[in-house]
């Protein structure tokens, strides 16, 4: 058996419960991003959590933000992820204008996107001015995952990608935008781009985890966008992502290698 196989064998499917009970026990959390079958496949059980991003838009369509995200691109993506998951728990993001128009909106848009991909949760952006619309999807059973600190759907009102929380006063912001959340019935919050110190005194005021991307470590787990991760774009380098493969690269260069076998002849071979 492959060591693959060996890790996951009889591995049961992740749930909010699951996470609950990691958190409680001080394990930290791992989440990914995630946008089709084929790397649903390679990733289930690896991480806790795959997020269907609507990071999408920069990933998969080649857009310079995340505002042109449709909720139609997420339910085809996030159905793809879905049927090649069976062990980690799938949260999707909901598109920008999706859910910040009125909570009924929300509920609407957060109610079709679980029924037409399987996932278990959604995730939204947005503090104290969510809380109501967080509210009312967890209390029709709608698991809602929150998300501060740089919300890439409000890119250009934050004036560009750059660290929160900075000040005294940003930083209290934040954390009662946390608590809001948490008191609204989310199950985590993603802290983006929050100063690390914030973030720790966030992550230690809540009784739900937290999940950051270049929040530093005091968070309860991290996530990271895959394909930054593995370099799939050779040219795209960002200050909170590490990279752990070079796959762009290699795709490259085993592209690269099929086609000279093809002009050469030695491929097919006998």
């Amino acid at each position: 058996m492959s060591a693959y196989r060996r890790l996951h064998a009889g591995q049961a499917s992740m749930t909010l419960r699951d996470i609950q009970s990691k958190y409680r026990a001080g394990e930290r959390l791992t989440m990914l991003t995630c946008y089709d079958y084929a790397s649903a496949r390679l990733l289930d059980g690896l991480v806790d959590i795959l997020l269907v991003g609507d990071s999408l838009a920069n990933t998969m369509l080649g857009f310079d933000t995340t505002l042109p995200v449709t909720i139609e691109h997420m339910i085809t993506y996030a159905a793809s992820v879905r049927r090649g998951v069976q062990r980690s728990l799938v949260v999707v993001d909901m598109p920008f204008l999706s859910y910040q128009i009125n909570p009924d909106d929300a509920l609407r848009n957060a109610g079709r996107i679980m029924k037409e991909t399987g996932c278990e949760a959604v995730k939204i952006e947005g503090g104290v001015a969510m809380a109501p619309t967080v509210e009312k999807l967890v209390a029709v059973g709608v698991p809602v995952m929150g998300h501060i600190g740089l919300t890439p759907q409000s890119v250009h009102a934050l004036g560009g990608y750059r660290t929160q929380g900075r000040d005294e006063e940003a930083a209290r912001r934040l954390k009662n935008d946390a608590e809001a959340l948490a008191d609204a019935g989310a199950f985590s919050i993603v802290l983006e781009l929050v100063a690390p110190e914030a973030a720790a005194q966030i992550t230690a005021s809540l009784s739900i985890p937290t999940i950051g991307i270049g929040s530093g470590s005091g968070c309860s787990g991290q996530v990271q966008v895959l394909h930054d991760m593995l370099g799939m774009f050779p040219d795209r380098r960002f200050r909170h992502a590490k990279r752990y493969s070079e796959t762009g690269e290699i795709i490259r260069e085993a592209v690269a290698k099929y086609a000279s076998d093809v002009r050469e002849g030695r491929f097919p071979d006998p």
